[in-house]
């Protein structure tokens, strides 16, 4: 069987245009190779070049119209925020066409249209397309993730490593964002979003604490040793000297990290930290009762 005729370099790159490889001077007959894929209607490219929803997100956006962005889950992606495993699942892109302009309607495509001014940016890894900046992103996931969801992706607008918004311009979008659909739920999640904090897993953890009547522990608080060496605990109650940290499976795999973790515990042991540590095989009912006991031992009265 012969081979079939090489692709100019741009297109076995990268997703092309069916129009612009006719263009090009690619043979229909090649076009339709079992070799390429058809992620979208229009759109060709290499298998390798769609196996992630970021190869997804740039094979749309060859044929994204001008005035139309990535939007809702597809932006949360793109810049972060953390949701749940279902929607990150989800292989189809979330677009909205601006200034009121009709909707998407594409196989793999969620459309969406809005008379909003929402704030755009670069969208990360997709050469020339845009999409809505993190804290609209967060706001257009309102009336698809529930609360406790909903604060875990907009404290990371907030968090660590770095925070991607400030707290007045999530103010400002929610403001913009009015009276629609999921506006009670945004509201509600502002009003127990916390800075510094760094997994949807501590968010969780934090908000089961409370809600069981704890006192609010700290996200990340900054501990310096009787050493001098500083460090961060997942959960500080610094009036206590108590510290929940979540232990994730990074631990079982990585040697040098959990030698670093042994010594850093030590450390907290000998300036009189209590360290409860935790995994998700633990239950909620446990990390209540231990924490509870942990902070009742250390003077708090509840």
């Amino acid at each position: 069987m012969r081979p079939p005729t090489p692709l100019p370099h741009s297109m076995a790159a990268a997703p092309f245009t069916v129009r612009a490889a006719l263009d090009a001077g690619v043979t229909a007959r090649r076009v339709r190779s079992i070799e390429l894929v058809a992620p979208f209607h229009g759109v060709r490219a290499s298998r390798r070049a769609t196996d992630t929803f970021l190869g997804r997100c740039r094979a749309y956006a060859a044929i994204m119209p001008t005035g139309h962005v990535f939007s809702g889950r597809t932006a949360a992606v793109l810049c972060g925020l953390p949701l749940p495993a279902a929607i990150e699942r989800d292989g189809r892109v979330e677009v909205t066409a601006l200034e009121g302009a009709r909707a998407p309607r594409r196989r793999g495509v969620i459309g969406r249209s809005t008379r909003l001014n929402p704030n755009l940016v670069a969208a990360p890894g997709v050469p020339g397309a845009f999409m809505t900046a993190p804290a609209d992103a967060w706001c257009e996931l309102a009336d698809v993730l529930s609360l406790d969801d909903l604060i875990a992706a907009g404290e990371r607008l907030l968090g660590l490593p770095r925070p991607l918004a400030t707290t007045d311009q999530i103010d400002a979008t929610i403001a913009r964002h009015g009276r629609r659909r999921g506006a009670t739920r945004l509201r509600l999640a502002r009003a127990e979003m916390r800075a510094n904090v760094y997994s949807r897993r501590e968010t969780f953890v934090r908000l089961m604490l409370v809600r069981a009547g704890l006192p609010e522990p700290e996200p990340n608080g900054l501990i310096v040793l009787r050493s001098g060496r500083r460090t961060r605990g997942d959960l500080v109650f610094r009036a206590y000297r108590v510290l929940v940290e979540y232990d994730g499976e990074q631990h079982l795999f990585d040697t040098a990290q959990w030698a670093t973790d042994v010594s850093r515990l030590n450390d907290l042991a000998e300036a009189d930290w209590r360290v409860i540590r935790i995994t998700k095989q633990i239950s909620r009912a446990e990390i209540v009762a231990r924490t509870e006991r942990a902070l009742r031992d250390r003077g708090w009265r509840g």
